[in-house]
């Protein structure tokens, strides 16, 4: 059997690669927003606020392979903003409070929004990323 450089053999762990199973990105996402391992769903993924561990200990799953870069605090931005802007506006608009108001109200929960929804975000971006066999 010659085989070319090209062609070498299939192992098992280049099948696990060929294609997600059924239902996986949704899974992936789900535990990612859990800030589990997306491929076991047993073990954390991050060891700090978003740090994340280089591998799982339950399954072996390397996790620092999956890079989210900018994509979570831009995801977070977008989501924060939407509920943010929405509910300056519907304050101004109803109670026209002072701007001393607004700045007590919608600085501190736009801080602990986006401290809030950062590690879940980072943690779905990872997962999809598994799910859809993006490793960098």
């Amino acid at each position: 059997m010659n085989i070319s450089p090209l062609q070498q053999p299939e192992t098992a762990v280049d099948r696990l690669d060929i294609a997600p199973p059924p239902g996986s990105f949704w899974k992936g996402l789900l535990r990612g927003i859990r800030r589990l391992c997306p491929r076991c769903g047993e073990s954390h993924l991050f060891s700090r606020y978003v740090t994340v561990v280089p591998e799982c200990p339950h399954c072996g799953l390397e996790t620092d392979a999956y890079r989210a870069d900018d994509a979570p605090p831009y995801f977070t931005i977008f989501v924060v903003g939407h509920i943010v802007v929405p509910g300056m506006l519907l304050l101004e608009q109803n109670v026209h409070p002072p701007s001393w108001v607004h700045m007590v109200t919608w600085v501190p929960v736009t801080l602990l929004l986006t401290l809030a929804l950062l590690p879940p975000i980072k943690g779905a971006v990872i997962g999809a990323q598994w799910a859809l066999r993006m490793k960098s």
